[in-house]
């Protein structure tokens, strides 16, 4: 299939906000395709490559160059061998190889396959097709009952893992996922809430637990044979001793548990995660290391107990059931309430004790495996920062015609300018998008064919949970779940916040 084919899909999806058209649109182009271009299409069409983050940055795309094609000839299978190529480039001059390789790309490309391709590589390709429609559509393509693929995906962990195998023999191809000792299933995630109340209002009674920062495991066990995985999937058995002896311990001949293991200062508070990590990172000396940096796991569910999965059983349940086989020091630190004091109480004491925040979670949900949905919200403690505006991206869907992704960038006092820190589009109600847009193109100085590029002047309020290491922007860094709480008119950039503010505030984070 042409990738311009699927390009034509990606825009007509991101264009509609109907439910049922995007999977329609999605579901044909799904038929069409040939088994060899499923595993790429389907990663493609949900905003991601089959080969991961590969480390291209803006700045690279940026300089790309030369005229597009005019006439369409890529193929899927093009790109993904062009991707593979670019991922096994090493050694002396990559650098010049890899500019090369990714100029050799798009100079094939025509130019809405190169606005597809910049956003689908540097990950921000938005156009609708989320997982939960992706899923949809890919039942639709086969034949098969929705809840039987997202019950396939769930253990699978990824629409694309099981999309070639669906596609090929229909329903009768998810036979193989199901859950199994000792094959990791992907863990449940959590989305974002910006304090108690609002996790509260979404959830009314809700278990809270202490949220540590620390490594995320899932611990496999029939009999004396202990597995432990980490959050990535990979076995890690052999670094952390002190976790199978844990596990090995529990009274049940099986079972899949699912825990943070965080190493604790004498005096009880968490270690750095940085520290903590580096017993993952030892093949060797683990007993000195143990001796030198202990772990201790913190339990907070269990998935599977004595020959069957308890995915399906309401958190409370699985909680409940890990009560009674865990020692209480093991367990997270937990509470259940629907009282809003009580639960900032619940809070500040995580806070007091050296730890991220919280956990709220919704009691009567199942385990979602791999899936990231509202029954689990993270609350931490939010910081603000003054930032200033230095480009804003059309929007798509319900956001149309007006600038709403907004680039976001603090004052540089050593090297000048503004040091990018990324993009948010969160927190803005349709009066701060009106009046964003109209400021912005009153001081526009540039602009492509989805970002018009600003005079930095305008600040804005920006609310964020933490500052993470980064490969995408020059700067280094990048804010986590940034979003817009207020414009300041009563500031200008020099009132700014600036990147040195930013870097002693993310500490161990800075590259």
């Amino acid at each position: 299939m042409l990738l311009a084919q699927l390009v034509d899909t990606s825009q007509k999806v991101g264009a509609t906000t109907k439910r049922l058209a995007k999977i329609d649109l999605l579901a044909t182009l799904l038929r069409q395709l040939r088994l060899d271009e499923v595993e790429i299409a389907v990663p493609h069409l949900s905003g991601a490559i089959r080969q991961g983050r590969i480390g291209i940055g803006y700045a690279a795309l940026q300089e790309s160059g030369s005229p597009p094609a005019s006439i369409a000839t890529l193929e899927l299978t093009d790109v993904d061998a062009a991707l593979d190529a670019f991922t096994k480039i090493r050694g002396k001059g990559a650098e010049r190889q890899r500019a090369e390789s990714l100029s050799g790309l798009f100079n094939r490309a025509t130019e809405p396959e190169r606005h597809f391709l910049k956003r689908l590589l540097i990950g921000e390709l938005r156009q609708g097709a989320l997982e939960g429609i992706m899923l949809e559509a890919l039942a639709k393509a086969a034949g098969a009952a929705p809840d039987r693929v997202r019950r396939a995906a769930m253990f699978a962990g990824d629409a694309s893992l099981i999309a070639r195998s669906l596609l090929e023999h229909g329903e009768a191809g998810l036979a193989q996922y199901d859950v199994q000792l000792f094959r990791p299933v992907q863990p449940m995630l959590a989305q974002s809430a910006e304090d108690v109340e609002d996790a509260l209002s979404e959830m009314g009674e809700a278990a809270l637990e202490f949220k540590m920062d620390g490594a995320r495991v899932q611990v496999h066990k029939s009999g004396d044979r202990v597995v432990v995985f980490s959050r990535a999937l990979n076995d890690v058995t052999a670094a952390v001793p002190e976790v199978v002896e844990a596990a090995r311990a529990l009274p049940a001949s099986d079972l899949i548990l699912d825990g943070e293991v965080i190493g604790l200062q004498p005096d009880g508070r968490p270690q750095p995660f940085q520290v903590t990590m580096r017993r993952f990172g030892r093949k060797l000396e683990v007993e000195r290391m143990r001796a030198e940096l202990p772990l201790r796991p913190f339990w907070f569910d269990l998935m599977y107990l004595n020959g069957g999965h308890m995915l399906d059983e309401p958190q409370a349940t699985r909680f409940g059931a890990l009560a009674e086989l865990a020692p209480a020091a093991d367990l997270i630190p937990h509470s259940t309430t629907s009282d809003v004091l009580k639960a900032g109480a619940f809070l500040a004491s995580s806070l007091n004790q050296g730890h991220e925040g919280i956990m709220a979670k919704a009691t009567n949900a199942p385990y979602a495996a791999g899936a990231r949905g509202q029954s689990w919200l993270k609350i931490k403690q939010a910081r603000t920062l003054d930032l200033v505006i230095l480009a804003a991206e059309w929007g798509n869907g319900r956001r149309q015609g007006w600038l709403s992704n907004l680039h976001l960038g603090a004052r540089d006092t050593e090297k000048g300018g503004f040091a990018m820190l990324g993009k948010t589009f969160k927190g803005l109600t349709d009066e701060m998008l009106a009046w964003q847009t109209q400021e912005l193109l009153k001081i526009e100085i540039a602009r492509d064919s989805y970002t018009v590029y600003v005079e930095p002047k305008l600040v804005a309020e920006i609310a964020f949970n933490e500052i993470q290491a980064s490969t995408r922007y020059v700067s280094g860094l990048a804010l986590r779940f940034a979003r817009v709480k207020r414009y300041r008119s009563d500031k200008s950039a020099a009132d700014s916040d600036t990147f040195e503010t930013v870097r002693r505030l993310a500490g161990g984070a800075a590259l």
